[in-house]
């Protein structure tokens, strides 16, 4: 059923750009804050200011990871460090902590000024899965999940909810390492091998490749399918609804 291979029992949802629309304001705000930095830099040093680039950077460093990870890959893709500093550093501080703590307060401020919208196709799909009895799971690098969820009015739609603070409270390693997806696995009570993924980052898809799931479903939403099929997706749909018009399931 639902286009998923049969020994499917439970379905494991990346928020940002799969169930919500949000991945949008997460690279606005990435890039607000790296510019903002990046130009300083190229003021007190003398050096051109190259800009964060929304499509190619964010995709490659950003997207999908853990905010920290995110900051200090993309740091690392200009050659450039910093001190980790402390999770109480002030935002927009030079440090991975500094930089990553203002990112977040541009997340939230853009989210209180817009709204949080979300993807029909990815709700329909929720919903019928569910309508048949299937667990589902949200799993998110993001901090802000659980307000992101309540905004969208969505939340009752996941029986289990992996996160930011869920990951950091179990001492686990974030997307493209598998071990979040493994874990509302095992909330839900099923194997990977009985479970599907549906991500749109490259490092969530890699991250379900990883862990050996059942099937994992790239949900290209920017025009990136060969770069999902690269990263492990087994499928790639633009429209999570285009599974369930499959005939026999994905394969």
């Amino acid at each position: 059923m639902f286009g998923l291979p049969d020994e499917v029992a439970a379905c494991l949802f990346d928020m940002d750009g799969v169930v919500t629309k949000t991945a949008i304001v997460h690279a606005a705000a990435w890039k607000q804050m790296f510019d903002d930095f990046l130009r300083e830099r190229a003021q007190s040093t003398g050096t051109e200011f190259v800009p964060f680039d929304p499509d190619h950077d964010y995709g490659a460093y950003v997207d999908g990871k853990p905010r920290l990870d995110g900051t200090r890959s993309f740091l690392e893709s200009r050659g450039i460090e910093l001190p980790e500093g402390s999770p109480d550093d002030p935002p927009g501080k030079a440090t991975i902590n500094g930089l990553s703590n203002r990112k977040n307060d541009l997340v939230l401020v853009k989210l209180e000024e817009n709204g949080v919208q979300v993807y029909d196709d990815t709700i329909t799909f929720i919903k019928a899965v569910r309508d048949k009895g299937m667990p589902t799971a949200i799993v998110s690098s993001s901090a802000n999940t659980k307000q992101v969820l309540d905004v969208a009015k969505i939340a009752d739609l996941f029986d289990v909810r992996v996160d930011a603070q869920y990951a950091k409270e179990h001492h686990l390693p974030g997307k493209p390492a598998p071990d979040t997806f493994l874990a509302a696995a095992e909330a839900l009570k099923v194997t990977a091998a009985h479970a599907a993924v549906f991500e749109d980052a490259l490092a969530g898809v890699a991250a379900g490749h990883a862990g050996h799931f059942a099937l994992v479903v790239g949900v290209d939403r920017v025009n990136q399918a060969d770069a999902l099929h690269e990263h492990g997706a087994d499928v790639v749909v633009e429209d999570v609804t285009d599974l369930l018009k499959k005939d026999g399931g994905a394969r």
